[in-house]
């Protein structure tokens, strides 16, 4: 898909000669924005945290108080805004530079041992609050998965885990990621090396803000979104890709592709191959890595999944349900793709109406 956008540069460089330029064209404001400055445009307040977490990385996370104006309006709630480790917005560490291999060397495992835990225990001791909701969108719920099904203590501190789209295992996967999980291992650092991938570079931004903003060019556009995520044009508001283009692709480690690629080939969920018995003694006190039991998770769970999804699949969905110990809510949507959960134009009534009734509920 990329090289159909490329082309596109082109145009927009002859765009004069052919009546291209400016036609169809407008800039949503928030391309240009980070986070801090998108919350403040739509009129909430915002405070701005570094979270330290035990291995020394420091986690960008942010925080809307509570609605417009003043602290009654809106829903009310006080939300809260996490970071992994590595992406735009959590990329320092106390010692290792995001230039050494050393930095990059996590994946799914230690987001959930540190980073998560690192979030959640610094909200409830700014908050003084006892419990939290946490909503998790794909990766967001793999972690979280891990994370409350091997940290009892931190379990405990979750009144309800809302989960977009989960992934816990890949083996039905249509997405066309999945082709890289053909490559060798080697093969996979001798083309990203072994530090970071997919940043969100000015080619990125170039794309979000002088081609998808552009009508002629929201079909390209959305189509990569489709592939990716599944096919769903009803539900997506072109005027808004610009805005979608500009704030994604954040950034991982290398490591982390990796340990979807194993994900996906084994159809395990299951703790990163270090690929050698002595580096997964070293780092699991045995020769394979662990297999996580999401049965050992005792948060009441609520679930959504999308019929549409080609990267959470609906087999693979249906595989998780009944392990979760305490699922007090499951809702499928048969239109949904992988991004719907947070695009999509009718979420608020597919998703975030049931979700705050239920933490009404649970106050």
């Amino acid at each position: 898909m990329w090289q159909l956008l490329a082309p596109t540069c082109w145009m927009l460089l002859l765009g004069p000669v052919y009546g291209y330029h400016k036609k169809g064209s407008t800039t949503n404001p928030e391309a240009n924005m980070n986070i801090s400055q998108i919350i403040s445009y739509w009129g909430y307040p915002y405070e701005t945290y570094d979270v330290v977490t035990e291995d020394g990385y420091i986690l960008g996370i942010y925080r809307i108080p509570h609605g417009r104006g003043c602290p009654k309006t809106d829903v009310g709630y006080d939300v809260w805004l996490g970071n992994s480790r590595g992406n735009t917005w959590s990329r320092k560490h106390l010692k290792f530079s995001p230039k050494s291999p050393e930095y990059w060397a996590f994946s799914l495992d230690e987001m959930a041992k540190y980073d998560l835990p690192a979030t959640i225990n610094f909200i409830i001791e700014k908050t003084k609050q006892e419990q939290l909701y946490y909503v998790g969108h794909s990766q967001g719920t793999t972690i979280a998965f891990i994370a409350f099904s091997t940290n009892p203590e931190l379990a405990k501190r979750i009144k309800i885990f809302f989960a977009l789209a989960p992934v816990t295992t890949l083996k039905h996967t249509q997405s066309p990621m999945k082709k890289f999980t053909n490559l060798s291992r080697k093969a996979v650092k001798v083309l990203f090396g072994d530090k970071m991938f997919s940043p969100h570079t000015f080619f990125n931004q170039f794309i979000a803000t002088k081609v998808c903003n552009r009508k002629i060019f929201h079909r390209i556009c959305s189509n990569l979104i489709f592939t990716l995520s599944g096919f769903d044009p009803k539900n997506l508001n072109m005027s808004r890709l610009d805005v979608y283009f500009a704030q994604s692709s954040a950034g991982t480690s290398v490591q982390t592709m990796l340990h979807w690629a194993q994900a996906v080939n084994s159809g395990r969920f299951q703790a990163f191959d270090w690929g050698n018995p002595d580096q997964n003694m070293k780092h699991f006190h045995q020769l394979t890595p662990p297999l996580y039991n999401v049965s050992n998770m005792e948060v009441p769970t609520a679930v959504w999944s999308g019929g549409q999804d080609c990267v959470a699949d609906l087999k693979d969905v249906e595989n998780l349900l009944p392990t979760i110990t305490k699922l007090i809510y499951y809702k499928s949507i048969p239109h949904y793709n992988h991004v719907d959960f947070y695009l999509g134009q009718d979420a608020p009534c597919e998703i975030y109406q049931d979700l705050i009734r239920m933490m009404e509920e649970w106050l």
